[in-house]
Protein backbone atom coordinates (compact mmCIF):
# COMPACT_ATOMS: atom_id res chain seq x y z
CA UNK A 1 0.00 0.00 0.00
CA UNK A 2 1.34 3.36 -1.03
CA UNK A 3 1.22 7.12 -1.26
CA UNK A 4 0.09 7.50 -4.86
CA UNK A 5 0.13 10.43 -7.25
CA UNK A 6 -2.82 10.14 -9.63
CA UNK A 7 -2.47 12.10 -12.88
CA UNK A 8 -5.29 12.87 -15.30
CA UNK A 9 -2.76 12.78 -18.12
CA UNK A 10 -5.09 14.06 -20.86
CA UNK A 11 -6.10 17.07 -18.79
CA UNK A 12 -2.54 17.67 -17.57
CA UNK A 13 -1.14 17.66 -21.10
CA UNK A 14 -3.95 19.85 -22.40
CA UNK A 15 -2.94 22.44 -19.81
CA UNK A 16 0.73 22.14 -20.81
CA UNK A 17 -0.22 22.71 -24.44
CA UNK A 18 -2.27 25.78 -23.58
CA UNK A 19 0.71 27.29 -21.72
CA UNK A 20 3.05 26.49 -24.60
CA UNK A 21 0.70 28.24 -27.03
CA UNK A 22 0.61 31.36 -24.83
CA UNK A 23 4.41 31.48 -24.56
CA UNK A 24 6.10 30.89 -27.93
CA UNK A 25 9.63 29.60 -27.46
CA UNK A 26 8.80 28.32 -23.98
CA UNK A 27 11.69 26.84 -21.96
CA UNK A 28 10.21 24.28 -19.54
CA UNK A 29 11.83 24.21 -16.09
CA UNK A 30 12.56 20.90 -14.37
CA UNK A 31 14.35 21.40 -11.07
CA UNK A 32 14.34 20.13 -7.48
CA UNK A 33 12.23 16.98 -7.33
CA UNK A 34 10.84 17.67 -10.80
CA UNK A 35 7.85 19.53 -9.35
CA UNK A 36 6.72 16.26 -7.77
CA UNK A 37 6.79 14.27 -11.02
CA UNK A 38 10.50 13.50 -11.30
CA UNK A 39 13.09 14.60 -13.85
CA UNK A 40 12.58 11.66 -16.19
CA UNK A 41 8.83 12.23 -16.47
CA UNK A 42 9.14 15.97 -17.07
CA UNK A 43 11.94 15.48 -19.60
CA UNK A 44 9.60 13.20 -21.56
CA UNK A 45 6.79 15.77 -21.31
CA UNK A 46 9.10 18.57 -22.49
CA UNK A 47 10.06 16.43 -25.49
CA UNK A 48 6.39 15.79 -26.19
CA UNK A 49 5.84 19.57 -26.21
CA UNK A 50 8.60 19.97 -28.78
CA UNK A 51 10.87 22.00 -26.48
CA UNK A 52 14.45 22.38 -27.72
CA UNK A 53 15.75 23.50 -24.30
CA UNK A 54 15.05 22.28 -20.78
CA UNK A 55 16.06 24.35 -17.74
CA UNK A 56 17.34 22.51 -14.66
CA UNK A 57 18.38 23.78 -11.26
CA UNK A 58 21.94 22.55 -10.81
CA UNK A 59 24.81 20.89 -12.64
CA UNK A 60 23.99 17.68 -10.76
CA UNK A 61 20.44 17.77 -12.11
CA UNK A 62 21.82 18.43 -15.59
CA UNK A 63 24.11 15.39 -15.30
CA UNK A 64 21.11 13.25 -14.41
CA UNK A 65 18.65 14.73 -16.90
CA UNK A 66 21.01 14.57 -19.91
CA UNK A 67 20.12 10.89 -20.29
CA UNK A 68 16.40 11.71 -20.57
CA UNK A 69 16.42 14.85 -22.73
CA UNK A 70 18.30 15.24 -26.01
CA UNK A 71 18.06 19.03 -26.38
CA UNK A 72 19.96 21.84 -24.69
CA UNK A 73 20.13 21.90 -20.88
CA UNK A 74 20.11 25.34 -19.27
CA UNK A 75 21.54 25.26 -15.74
CA UNK A 76 19.82 27.95 -13.68
CA UNK A 77 22.19 28.06 -10.69
CA UNK A 78 24.97 30.52 -11.59
CA UNK A 79 28.50 29.29 -12.09
CA UNK A 80 30.91 30.03 -9.25
CA UNK A 81 34.69 29.99 -9.50
CA UNK A 82 36.08 26.94 -7.74
CA UNK A 83 32.87 24.91 -7.82
CA UNK A 84 33.09 21.12 -8.05
CA UNK A 85 33.41 20.14 -11.72
CA UNK A 86 30.57 17.99 -13.05
CA UNK A 87 31.03 16.39 -16.49
CA UNK A 88 28.38 17.78 -18.85
CA UNK A 89 27.86 17.54 -22.60
CA UNK A 90 28.40 20.50 -24.93
CA UNK A 91 24.64 21.03 -25.10
CA UNK A 92 24.72 22.25 -21.49
CA UNK A 93 24.42 26.04 -21.06
CA UNK A 94 25.67 27.64 -17.86
CA UNK A 95 24.06 30.64 -16.20
CA UNK A 96 26.56 33.27 -15.02
CA UNK A 97 25.92 36.19 -12.70
CA UNK A 98 29.33 37.88 -12.52
CA UNK A 99 32.06 39.11 -14.85
CA UNK A 100 34.51 36.81 -13.05
CA UNK A 101 32.21 33.89 -13.74
CA UNK A 102 32.14 34.68 -17.45
CA UNK A 103 35.94 34.81 -17.51
CA UNK A 104 36.10 31.46 -15.74
CA UNK A 105 34.10 29.67 -18.45
CA UNK A 106 36.31 30.12 -21.49
CA UNK A 107 34.81 28.32 -24.48
CA UNK A 108 31.56 27.46 -22.71
CA UNK A 109 27.99 28.29 -23.70
CA UNK A 110 26.68 30.86 -21.24
CA UNK A 111 23.61 32.91 -20.38
CA UNK A 112 24.37 36.05 -18.36
CA UNK A 113 21.87 36.83 -15.59
CA UNK A 114 21.26 40.51 -14.80
CA UNK A 115 20.37 41.77 -11.33
CA UNK A 116 16.60 42.21 -11.06
CA UNK A 117 14.53 43.66 -8.22
CA UNK A 118 14.72 40.17 -6.70
CA UNK A 119 18.24 41.16 -5.55
CA UNK A 120 19.27 37.52 -5.60
CA UNK A 121 22.10 37.39 -8.09
CA UNK A 122 23.09 38.96 -11.40
CA UNK A 123 25.49 41.40 -13.02
CA UNK A 124 24.93 45.05 -12.14
CA UNK A 125 24.67 47.98 -14.52
CA UNK A 126 28.24 48.93 -13.58
CA UNK A 127 29.41 45.49 -14.71
CA UNK A 128 28.19 45.90 -18.28
CA UNK A 129 31.19 47.79 -19.55
CA UNK A 130 33.46 45.00 -18.28
CA UNK A 131 31.53 42.33 -20.20
CA UNK A 132 32.74 43.39 -23.64
CA UNK A 133 36.12 41.73 -23.39
CA UNK A 134 34.85 38.85 -21.24
CA UNK A 135 32.20 37.63 -23.70
CA UNK A 136 34.78 37.30 -26.47
CA UNK A 137 36.02 34.10 -24.86
CA UNK A 138 32.63 32.41 -24.37
CA UNK A 139 29.73 31.39 -26.59
CA UNK A 140 27.09 33.85 -25.45
CA UNK A 141 23.58 32.39 -25.72
CA UNK A 142 21.86 35.49 -24.37
CA UNK A 143 20.94 37.38 -21.25
CA UNK A 144 18.38 36.47 -18.58
CA UNK A 145 16.33 38.16 -15.90
CA UNK A 146 14.52 36.50 -13.00
CA UNK A 147 11.64 38.67 -11.81
CA UNK A 148 9.79 38.61 -8.46
CA UNK A 149 6.39 36.92 -8.14
CA UNK A 150 4.70 39.76 -6.22
CA UNK A 151 5.02 43.48 -6.82
CA UNK A 152 3.69 45.09 -3.65
CA UNK A 153 5.17 48.46 -4.66
CA UNK A 154 3.02 48.63 -7.79
CA UNK A 155 6.00 48.38 -10.15
CA UNK A 156 5.66 46.83 -13.60
CA UNK A 157 7.46 43.73 -14.91
CA UNK A 158 7.56 45.01 -18.48
CA UNK A 159 9.11 48.29 -17.39
CA UNK A 160 11.81 46.46 -15.42
CA UNK A 161 12.77 44.28 -18.39
CA UNK A 162 12.54 47.28 -20.72
CA UNK A 163 14.94 49.24 -18.52
CA UNK A 164 17.46 46.40 -18.63
CA UNK A 165 17.13 46.04 -22.39
CA UNK A 166 17.93 49.74 -22.74
CA UNK A 167 20.97 49.39 -20.48
CA UNK A 168 22.26 46.44 -22.49
CA UNK A 169 21.69 48.29 -25.73
CA UNK A 170 23.44 51.40 -24.42
CA UNK A 171 26.40 49.20 -23.45
CA UNK A 172 26.45 47.84 -27.04
CA UNK A 173 25.95 44.26 -25.88
CA UNK A 174 24.23 41.72 -28.16
CA UNK A 175 20.46 41.49 -27.70
CA UNK A 176 19.73 38.40 -29.74
CA UNK A 177 18.05 36.47 -26.94
CA UNK A 178 16.60 37.28 -23.51
CA UNK A 179 15.37 34.61 -21.08
CA UNK A 180 12.69 35.84 -18.68
CA UNK A 181 11.06 34.29 -15.62
CA UNK A 182 7.71 35.21 -14.06
CA UNK A 183 6.11 37.22 -16.83
CA UNK A 184 2.53 36.96 -18.07
CA UNK A 185 1.65 36.09 -21.66
CA UNK A 186 0.53 39.63 -22.45
CA UNK A 187 3.74 41.03 -20.90
CA UNK A 188 5.86 38.73 -23.05
CA UNK A 189 3.94 39.89 -26.12
CA UNK A 190 4.56 43.55 -25.19
CA UNK A 191 8.28 42.94 -24.83
CA UNK A 192 8.46 41.10 -28.13
CA UNK A 193 6.65 43.97 -29.83
CA UNK A 194 8.95 46.61 -28.32
CA UNK A 195 12.12 44.66 -29.20
CA UNK A 196 11.34 42.73 -32.40
CA UNK A 197 15.01 41.91 -33.03
CA UNK A 198 15.29 40.06 -29.70
CA UNK A 199 13.90 36.60 -29.12
CA UNK A 200 12.28 36.47 -25.70
CA UNK A 201 12.03 33.02 -24.12
CA UNK A 202 9.96 32.47 -21.00
CA UNK A 203 11.33 29.97 -18.47
CA UNK A 204 8.29 28.37 -16.82
CA UNK A 205 7.97 25.60 -14.25
CA UNK A 206 5.16 25.97 -11.72
CA UNK A 207 2.59 27.39 -14.14
CA UNK A 208 3.39 24.72 -16.73
CA UNK A 209 3.40 21.61 -14.56
CA UNK A 210 1.17 22.61 -11.63
CA UNK A 211 -1.14 25.23 -13.10
CA UNK A 212 -4.18 22.93 -13.28
CA UNK A 213 -4.66 21.76 -9.71
CA UNK A 214 -7.45 19.34 -10.62
CA UNK A 215 -5.24 17.39 -13.03
CA UNK A 216 -3.36 15.69 -10.17
CA UNK A 217 -4.18 14.25 -6.78
CA UNK A 218 -2.24 12.54 -3.99
CA UNK A 219 -3.87 9.69 -2.05
CA UNK A 220 -2.55 7.66 0.86
CA UNK A 221 -3.69 4.08 1.40
CA UNK A 222 -5.12 3.11 4.80
CA UNK A 223 -2.94 0.40 6.38
CA UNK A 224 -4.62 -0.11 9.76
CA UNK A 225 -7.57 1.15 11.80
CA UNK A 226 -7.55 0.68 15.58
CA UNK A 227 -10.24 1.63 18.08
CA UNK A 228 -8.97 3.59 21.09
CA UNK A 229 -10.63 4.66 24.31
CA UNK A 230 -10.18 7.92 26.15
CA UNK A 231 -7.09 7.75 28.38
CA UNK A 232 -5.43 4.88 26.50
CA UNK A 233 -1.82 5.42 25.54
CA UNK A 234 -0.55 5.08 21.98
CA UNK A 235 2.27 5.86 19.57
CA UNK A 236 6.00 6.43 19.96
CA UNK A 237 5.52 8.99 22.73
CA UNK A 238 2.76 7.06 24.52
CA UNK A 239 0.41 10.01 24.74
CA UNK A 240 -3.04 9.53 26.23
CA UNK A 241 -6.05 9.67 23.91
CA UNK A 242 -8.08 12.79 24.67
CA UNK A 243 -11.33 11.05 23.70
CA UNK A 244 -12.79 7.86 22.32
CA UNK A 245 -12.16 7.34 18.62
CA UNK A 246 -10.02 5.56 16.08
CA UNK A 247 -6.36 5.65 15.12
CA UNK A 248 -5.95 5.47 11.36
CA UNK A 249 -2.55 4.49 9.94
CA UNK A 250 -2.13 5.84 6.41
CA UNK A 251 0.71 5.57 3.89
CA UNK A 252 2.75 8.77 3.72
CA UNK A 253 5.34 9.95 6.23
CA UNK A 254 8.36 12.17 6.55
CA UNK A 255 10.27 10.32 3.82
CA UNK A 256 7.47 11.32 1.44
CA UNK A 257 7.52 14.93 2.63
CA UNK A 258 4.40 14.66 4.80
CA UNK A 259 4.65 17.17 7.63
CA UNK A 260 7.02 19.46 5.73
CA UNK A 261 5.83 23.01 5.19
CA UNK A 262 7.71 25.92 3.65
CA UNK A 263 7.53 29.31 5.40
CA UNK A 264 4.83 31.51 3.92
CA UNK A 265 4.75 35.24 3.29
CA UNK A 266 1.58 36.49 4.95
CA UNK A 267 -0.29 39.62 3.89
CA UNK A 268 -3.29 40.94 5.80
CA UNK A 269 -4.78 40.38 9.23
CA UNK A 270 -6.75 37.20 8.54
CA UNK A 271 -3.80 35.08 7.28
CA UNK A 272 -1.69 36.31 10.21
CA UNK A 273 -4.45 35.44 12.68
CA UNK A 274 -4.74 31.94 11.23
CA UNK A 275 -0.97 31.52 11.47
CA UNK A 276 -1.02 32.50 15.15
CA UNK A 277 -3.90 30.07 15.78
CA UNK A 278 -2.03 27.18 14.11
CA UNK A 279 1.10 27.94 16.12
CA UNK A 280 -0.92 27.97 19.33
CA UNK A 281 -2.50 24.58 18.58
CA UNK A 282 0.93 23.11 17.79
CA UNK A 283 2.14 23.96 21.30
CA UNK A 284 -0.48 21.52 22.67
CA UNK A 285 0.36 18.84 20.08
CA UNK A 286 -2.58 19.63 17.81
CA UNK A 287 -1.33 19.56 14.22
CA UNK A 288 -3.59 19.30 11.19
CA UNK A 289 -2.59 16.59 8.74
CA UNK A 290 -2.88 16.87 4.94
CA UNK A 291 -5.15 13.81 4.84
CA UNK A 292 -8.89 14.18 4.24
CA UNK A 293 -11.64 11.88 5.42
CA UNK A 294 -15.40 12.50 5.49
CA UNK A 295 -14.92 15.93 3.97
CA UNK A 296 -12.41 17.29 6.50
CA UNK A 297 -8.65 17.41 6.98
CA UNK A 298 -7.92 15.22 9.99
CA UNK A 299 -5.57 15.80 12.92
CA UNK A 300 -2.31 13.94 13.34
CA UNK A 301 -2.49 11.69 16.40
CA UNK A 302 1.27 12.30 16.71
CA UNK A 303 4.00 13.61 14.41
CA UNK A 304 4.26 11.57 11.19
CA UNK A 305 6.58 8.56 11.14
CA UNK A 306 9.09 7.89 8.38
CA UNK A 307 6.70 6.12 6.00
CA UNK A 308 3.28 6.37 7.61
CA UNK A 309 1.15 8.85 9.50
CA UNK A 310 -1.24 8.12 12.35
CA UNK A 311 -4.45 10.14 12.37
CA UNK A 312 -7.06 10.50 15.09
CA UNK A 313 -10.73 10.25 14.15
CA UNK A 314 -13.32 11.22 16.77
CA UNK A 315 -15.92 8.68 17.82
CA UNK A 316 -18.71 10.30 15.80
CA UNK A 317 -16.89 9.79 12.48
CA UNK A 318 -17.13 6.37 10.80
CA UNK A 319 -13.56 5.28 10.07
CA UNK A 320 -12.27 4.18 6.66
CA UNK A 321 -11.56 0.54 5.91
CA UNK A 322 -8.11 -0.91 5.38
CA UNK A 323 -7.34 -0.44 1.69
CA UNK A 324 -9.31 2.78 1.32
CA UNK A 325 -7.39 5.81 0.06
CA UNK A 326 -7.41 9.24 1.69
CA UNK A 327 -6.92 12.36 -0.41
CA UNK A 328 -3.82 14.24 0.76
CA UNK A 329 -3.27 17.98 0.21
CA UNK A 330 0.49 17.94 -0.34
CA UNK A 331 2.89 20.37 -1.91
CA UNK A 332 4.30 18.88 -5.11
CA UNK A 333 7.74 20.42 -4.71
CA UNK A 334 8.32 18.76 -1.32
CA UNK A 335 6.58 15.42 -1.92
CA UNK A 336 8.01 12.07 -3.03
CA UNK A 337 5.43 9.47 -4.03
CA UNK A 338 5.71 5.68 -3.94
CA UNK A 339 4.01 5.29 -7.29
CA UNK A 340 2.39 7.35 -10.02
CA UNK A 341 -0.76 6.28 -11.83
CA UNK A 342 -2.06 7.86 -15.03
CA UNK A 343 -5.80 7.76 -15.51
Amino acid sequence: MALTLYVDSARWRAHQQSVAEQFPGLVPVCKGNGYGFGHERLADEATRLGADTLAVGTTYEAAKTKDYFSGDLLVLTPYRLGEEPVPLPDRAIRSVSSVEGVRGLVGARVVIEVMSSMKRHGVSEDDLVKLHSAIDDVRLEGFAIHLPLDRTDGSDAVEEVFAWMERLRAARLPLGRMYVSHVKANELAQLQQQFPQTRFRARIGTRLWLGDHDATEYRGAVLDVTRIAKGERYGYRQQKAADDGHLVVVAGGTSHGVGLEAPKAMHGLMPRAKGVARAGLATVNRNLSPFVWAGKQRWFAEPPHMQVSILFLPNDVAPPAVGDELVAHLRHTTTTFDRSVDR
